[in-house]
């Protein structure tokens, strides 16, 4: 068992073990009190006032007491980032790392105007880790990226992955847990796909290309198939693509 559990762990993508391994460590020593969740909390005032700067990342990898929502939420990072990593950004790390980035910087400016806003001011200002919203922004993208898919919510229903963020947004309200996590996590995500995928189709720009220096942070290599020279192969007939 444990073996299995190592191959399994030596087999995520680097981004994915990376946050997984930092989040798990994060919560567990919190869960443990060697680290104080009141020092990693994201607070705009102490950030801006004693530039304690460390707080816009340590606040990404707290997932809070370790309880069946934390296994939850574990389940949703290590499948969703996972899949992200292996799929839609194979070869790409530089440009995952970069779409979480941008993911982040999103939430943070939000809870900071959002904290300066009359009437809805308290609300953001009782938002103190956005690790859970970075997961739902994820699960947003990946959703806006493979539409077609089946799922089973709890094997009570059926529905496509393009409504997979709102089961999720409804089964959070229908638990009573407050939804402007995932409606962040939803904004975040939907400003990344507009950006990524829309936007460039539109006008033939792209504004969220990966800068050349998170590039060289990482040593990708192109996905290449080639075939010998020798062989010709005739052309497909055309045919329904059907994604289960």
């Amino acid at each position: 068992m444990a073996q299995a559990v190592e191959e399994w762990y030596k087999q995520m993508p680097v981004i994915t073990r990376s946050y997984l391994t930092a989040a798990i460590i994060t919560t567990v020593g919190c869960s443990l009190e060697i680290i104080s969740p009141y020092h990693l909390y994201l607070n705009p005032r102490r950030v801006v006032q004693h530039y304690e700067f460390w707080r816009l990342i340590t606040n990404f990898f707290y997932f809070r007491k370790m309880d069946l929502d934390f296994l939850f939420h574990m389940f949703f990072l290590a499948r969703y980032c996972k899949l992200l990593e292996e799929n839609s950004f194979r070869g790409r790390t530089a440009d995952f790392f970069y779409m979480l980035l941008f993911g982040a910087t999103i939430l943070t400016v939000i809870v900071f105007v959002g904290g300066m806003v009359p009437y809805v001011s308290e609300t953001f200002a009782r938002i103190f880790f956005l690790s859970n919203s970075l997961t739902f922004m994820m699960v947003y993208v990946w959703s806006k990226q493979n539409p077609f898919i089946q799922m089973s919510f709890l094997g009570l229903f059926t529905f496509t992955a393009a409504y997979l963020p709102w089961v999720l947004l409804g089964f959070t309200i229908l638990v009573g847990t407050s939804a402007w996590v995932d409606l962040l996590g939803m904004m975040a995500g939907h400003a990344y796909y507009f950006l990524e995928d829309v936007y460039p189709t539109m006008t033939g720009r792209r504004p969220l290309k990966t800068p050349a220096f998170i590039k060289s942070l990482f040593a990708d290599e192109a996905v290449v198939v080639t075939r010998p020279a020798d062989i010709r192969f005739a052309p497909p007939p055309p045919q329904d693509v059907h994604q289960d």
